[in-house]
């Protein structure tokens, strides 16, 4: 999981949003700052729609080293190598329509998606308290990869329109707790992932009033800010 904010990319502009909720993935280029580990790292490369089509391709670069006599009808052949990405990316990488519903269960894809909605309520409920938000709407955006059968790439992102659209910056503390509250062993990325392959829908959007931000959440969130020192009084 990615949680994006202007301090875990290189290029923070890349967040500049004119609408909520705003879709990254095939649409804007992020480029993830070290942390996400090498795996993550391998997987969010692949993202690449050209790097996929390489790879579908490797098995006639392959057959043209092992018979270069063959290098140049091999070469000639696109409609192969057409046929060859399209096993790739409709057979392999996604799931075709009529499978969707074998992925999982109607009652499963529901409980997942129902955590989610609780545990990113509770989550926006959190950041709009530390704010001390009276007005306006946070939304939780959730966005993952259309790709099947490898690791799912999940974009977590807050987002608002008033008093502008923006990707809201969230503390360290704030993305930790997202990092770890979001999704557990009882609801992970790859169950929301199945969910989402099954009703083919890769966007999801939690929108939270923040008027709806009770006053003991923000008491506690007032007292849980570290207190400054008060100087002395001079003498």
């Amino acid at each position: 999981m990615l949680i994006l904010t202007r301090d875990t990319l290189w290029n923070p502009s890349a967040l500049d949003i004119s609408n909520v909720p705003r879709r990254f993935l095939g649409r804007r280029m992020l480029w993830p700052k070290p942390g996400i580990g090498w795996a993550n790292t391998g997987r969010w490369i692949f993202e690449m729609q050209l790097l996929r089509y390489l790879v579908a391709l490797l098995p006639f670069v392959i057959a043209m080293v092992i018979w270069p006599d063959l290098a140049l009808p091999i070469a000639q052949a696109p409609l192969l190598m057409i046929i060859a990405i399209g096993i790739v990316e409709m057979q392999l990488l996604h799931i075709p329509k009529a499978k969707r519903d074998a992925v999982t269960t109607e009652a499963e894809a529901a409980r997942v998606l129902d955590a989610i909605r609780f545990r990113g309520t509770k989550l926006l409920r959190r950041v709009a308290a530390a704010r001390e938000l009276t007005s306006g709407e946070l939304s939780l955006v959730i966005e993952q990869s259309e790709l099947a059968n490898i690791r799912p790439v999940t974009l977590v992102s807050v987002q608002r329109s008033s008093p502008k659209f923006e990707v809201l910056g969230l503390s360290r503390e704030e993305r930790d707790a997202f990092d770890t509250e979001l999704f557990d062993d009882e609801v992970s990325e790859r169950d929301l992932a199945l969910a989402n392959q099954r009703e083919h829908e890769f966007l999801r959007s939690i929108t939270f009033d923040t008027r709806g931000v009770s006053a003991h959440a923000r008491l506690a969130a007032r007292l849980s800010k570290p207190r400054t020192t008060a100087p002395e009084p001079a003498e």
